[in-house]
């Protein structure tokens, strides 16, 4: 990659479960990531020996060496024990005095450690709370002198707004964007790219898996990694794993739809829209099969504010918000 290319600008999605970086590469877009995880093991230097010689991210601390990265849940199953998070629902984890460290080294494999003088840089940022009981202030104001440490020239977006300026160009970037994250579910009404709604809901793909944990006796390390590799929403459950989150999977529907009906019904800036808009659906607690499907359903399951034209899973769910916040970048900065 070329500095040209490279000084252009850059998309970062901050997610509670998934660090993601979005460049402009001969044209393409080009997506890199980290798990925003670790996990602890106790320290010897033969171990700090080869875990250097194999590049596996990790930093000592104390009497302990912390793994972050891609890298941690492989240890965490090795180990039997959970992985840890330096975000929790959407924001900095209070309960990791080591968290924004973390997200300082996590960053710094995506984006180099070289300084980043003059480069764009759009981050997202979780919406605000539909029940207002958390302040985000503290959360932007410390990513951002985070992220500035490198030179960055910054602006953040919300995140489901960044879903809209990746995928809904077809529509003028007016419909709804939602992530549904891991620790928050994201939701943008827009119109001609102006947010009319924007609003968070703290049950995302955390709850499920620890509801799910919890239900079944089992770690959510173990039931996030199955509900990965083989769970689907098709109305079969062979196991009291898949029983378990194909309940919590409802529920965190159920919930985000109501609050969607609570919202679009509230606001007196809904704009009059003289045609239905789409839905777009993205982030990695969407990638089960049959979800769109069942989405879609509870939607019509009753009246909707707004009439909607279709609803559509993102091409790469994984990536559109980094994405968005690319455009955003390129385009607004």
């Amino acid at each position: 990659m070329s500095d040209t290319e490279r000084e252009l600008g850059m998309g970062l999605d901050i997610g509670t479960s998934r660090i993601v970086l979005a460049r402009r590469v001969q044209g393409k877009f080009d997506f890199q990531a980290q798990l925003n995880a670790f996990v602890t093991i106790p320290f010897s230097k033969l171990t700090h020996k080869v875990l250097k010689k194999e590049g596996v991210p990790h930093k000592v601390r104390g009497g302990e060496i912390v793994i972050y990265g891609n890298e941690s849940p492989r240890f965490a199953e090795l180990f039997h024990v959970e992985t840890r998070r330096p975000m929790l629902n959407g924001v900095v984890n209070p309960g990791e005095p080591d968290s924004l460290e973390l997200i300082r080294h996590i960053v710094t494999i995506l984006v180099g450690g070289e300084h980043k003088l003059g480069c764009k840089l759009c981050y997202s940022l979780p919406a605000p709370r539909l029940d207002a009981c958390e302040d985000r202030q503290y959360h932007d104001a410390a990513v951002r002198q985070l992220l500035s440490e490198f030179g960055f020239e910054l602006r953040s977006i919300d995140e489901g707004l960044a879903v809209v300026f990746g995928e809904l160009e077809a529509s003028n970037y007016t419909g709804v964007g939602i992530s549904f994250g891991g620790g928050m579910c994201n939701v943008c009404l827009a119109y001609l790219s102006i947010p009319v709604v924007s609003f968070s809901l703290p049950k995302a793909g955390d709850y499920v898996d620890a509801s799910a944990a919890a239900a079944t006796g089992e770690v959510a390390t173990r039931v996030r990694g199955l509900k990965e590799q083989s769970f689907a929403l098709n109305g079969k459950v062979p196991d009291k794993i898949q029983r378990a989150l194909t309940v919590y999977y409802g529920d965190m529907m159920r919930s985000l739809v109501g609050a969607m009906r609570e919202a679009f019904s509230e606001t007196r800036r809904l704009p009059k829209l003289d045609r239905p808009v789409p839905i777009v659906l993205s982030g990695g607690s969407a990638l089960p099969e049959g979800f769109r499907e069942h989405f879609e359903s509870l939607l019509k399951d009753g009246e909707f504010p707004i009439a909607v034209s279709e609803v559509t899973l993102a091409p790469e769910p994984l990536n559109s918000t980094a994405k968005g916040a690319l455009m955003a970048a390129l385009t607004d900065m």
